[in-house]
């Protein structure tokens, strides 16, 4: 994988560890952040070796959200600029939100904003205690436009209506009772936690985990008979492949598959 200016990524198979890498200011996203957090998922896209990617934020902070430095600059610069900078953000969260990898987020300190979008993106995500959240954009004078559909998914109308419109911060325990979080735990435990989960990921086929990610998304809100052959059809593809095979012998042997000895 090529080289980033403000990622560092680390790969032990099956994971990515994908660190949002801009500590200085918080891990707060600028316009090569965006574009390099895109290309990692898109290399990554068709890489069943990469089951899962872990997203956190170096310094001991998730992300403070944007860039507004450069954000204002772009702005001022014109509106092509402006244009393509949000057009930018808006792939990347779309990349994220369907990529065929398992994405867990590891929150700790700040996730704002762009940040807490990230989090909204993610498949599984296990926060801090000490985690703050929270969508500021109406106190800066903005509304958190390209992020909303997936807050709203994420948490439910209600409770975005209140965070959206008052743009309160709230704790990491507030964040699993909102459903924005899976689980929260002691700052000394996050990472122990992140691990736990990734080893049940390892007991998880490669294709059935893609599959499962697009079996989500095209049932999503849908009515049931426009989904039935196609739900049908990817069952049945996936009991005659390799992979399918391999882990109903093993779950018959009572032995591990293939991939869980191997990962």
């Amino acid at each position: 994988m090529q080289a980033f200016e403000t990622l560092a990524v680390t790969l032990e198979a099956p994971v990515m560890w994908i660190t949002l890498n801009r500590p200085e200011v918080k891990n707060a996203m600028n316009s090569q952040m965006v574009l390099e957090i895109t290309a990692a998922f898109e290399a990554l896209r068709d890489d069943r070796s990469i089951r899962v990617v872990v997203l956190s934020g170096a310094g001991g902070t998730f992300c403070a959200g944007g860039d507004i430095k450069e954000m204002s600059a772009s702005f001022q610069a014109g509106e092509l600029d402006a244009t393509r900078s949000v057009a930018a953000l808006d792939v990347m969260l779309r990349t994220v939100n369907e990529a065929p990898q398992v994405v867990v987020a590891q929150v700790e300190g700040a996730a704002m904003g762009g940040g807490f979008g990230l989090v909204c993106v993610s498949d599984i995500a296990i926060a801090s205690t000490e985690a703050r959240m929270g969508l500021p954009e109406v106190r800066l004078g903005l509304v958190p436009a390209l992020i909303s559909p997936y807050v709203i998914q994420r948490i439910g109308l209600t409770r975005a209506r209140e965070l959206m419109l008052t743009g309160r911060r709230f704790s990491g325990e507030l964040a699993r009772d909102y459903g924005v979080v899976h689980e929260v735990c002691l700052p000394e435990d996050v990472e122990t936690r992140v691990n736990a989960v990734l080893a049940e990921i390892r007991q998880c086929g490669p294709n059935a985990l893609a599959a499962c990610k697009q079996l989500i998304f095209a049932v999503s809100g849908k009515e049931l008979d426009a989904t039935a052959e196609f739900r049908a059809h990817l069952l049945s593809e996936l009991r005659r492949s390799d992979e399918g095979m391999e882990g109903m012998m093993a779950f018959a042997q009572k032995r591990p598959p293939q991939w869980a000895a191997k990962g």
